[in-house]
């Protein structure tokens, strides 16, 4: 008769129905990661929508909302979202907010100096430097391209409601670039298209959690390493699929996909947005062709935040073709399984349109 009462008691006392840590998060992938440690515990809460600007994202009351109850912040770091700086230190003030542009794992890129001047000069412009402090980490980098090494690592929490209040997304399309109008001094915040950075990321967040949620610490542990082998699954599909395309080049709307390309070994040659976020220049414009007929790229990248109008200009009359990449996966589902579909999704489009 104390069965019911049993069972109960072991329900309440089982570490996976223990109170998680409320953990917010900045954009899809950062959520898709912290989704990944985090399952079968809690659900992570996310900031920045798909489809949003995350360089010029306006708060809303209910991301407000969630900040203030927040005990974990995950982001990218001010260089990707200036717009919460302020925030998390006034509205998160009590939460523990970690950057993950600027974690000891991470692998971080200075802005490449290339495709941010106005005079392109038809090189691929991998003339970058690169972060990284030397720790030991759960996992094996992958060294299998030549041009470099790497040793590395809502919608249920708040009212997250992504509804038009703070968001202009229509308004996106009208402008030559969404919102990138940050300086392209210092580090490049894509650090999320690394996929080792995300297999690091897992790793971080693991321990993170772990630390404040002892109860649930193997679980976010066991999370955090299958998220991991995923990664690596979906990198080993990735690296079939470009590997006969890896030297064919091409040119992108905006210089966001360097820690994919230099992972993968791609070609990028150029990119028609600069840094500024104004339409590039006649000049430019010009140069851009030339590189276009002097490197034989034949295919054009845009983005679905952008219009195809500038691009269309831009290489009218050429046999270039185009295709869309997002590096935010504005039409994937947010969630556990999103970031090795990011990253596949990437690949797919790149193979196809090279």
């Amino acid at each position: 008769m104390f069965k019911p009462l049993t069972l109960a008691l072991c329900a309440i006392a089982s570490p996976s129905l223990a109170e998680a840590p409320r953990v917010v998060t900045d954009i899809a992938p950062v959520h898709a990661l912290a989704a990944r440690v985090m399952q079968g515990v809690g659900t992570p809460g996310m900031i920045v929508a798909p489809g949003a600007s995350p360089h010029d994202y306006a708060l809303r009351p209910s991301d407000a909302r969630a900040l203030s109850g927040a005990d974990l912040v995950f982001w990218i770091g001010a260089e990707l979202t200036p717009g919460l700086e302020k925030p998390l230190a006034t509205l998160a003030g009590d939460a523990e907010s970690i950057a993950l542009l600027h974690a000891d794992a991470t692998l971080a890129r200075t802005w490449r100096e290339t495709f941010h001047s106005d005079e392109e000069d038809g090189h691929e412009g991998h003339a970058t430097e690169e972060r990284h402090d030397d720790h030991d980490h759960d996992h094996e980098g992958h060294d299998d391209h030549d041009h470099e090494e790497h040793a590395l690592d809502d919608h249920g929490h708040g009212d997250h409601d992504h509804d038009d209040e703070g968001h202009a997304h229509d308004d996106h399309k009208d402008h030559a670039h969404e919102g990138h109008a940050h300086d392209h001094d210092g580090e490049d915040p894509h650090a999320w298209l690394d996929p080792e950075n995300g297999k690091a990321w897992l790793g971080l967040m693991a321990e993170t959690l772990a630390s404040r949620d002892p109860a649930n610490a193997a679980l976010y542990r066991a999370n955090a390493a299958a998220g991991q082998d995923e990664i690596d699954a979906a990198v080993a599909q990735i690296e079939t699929l470009l590997q006969p395309v890896a030297d064919h080049p091409y040119i992108v709307f905006h210089d966001a996909y360097q820690y994919f390309e230099h992972r993968f070994g791609l070609r990028p040659v150029g990119a028609i947005s600069l840094a500024d976020a104004s339409d590039p220049s006649p000049a430019r414009i010009a140069a851009l062709r030339d590189t276009l007929r002097d490197t034989g790229a034949t295919c054009v990248f845009s983005e679905p935040q952008f219009t195809s109008g500038l691009t269309d200009a831009v290489f009218d009359g050429t046999t270039a073709r185009t295709a869309l990449i997002d590096p935010l996966g504005s039409d994937l589902e947010p969630g556990p399984d999103f970031y090795p579909a990011l990253l596949l999704s990437l690949a797919r489009a790149i193979a196809g349109c090279l």
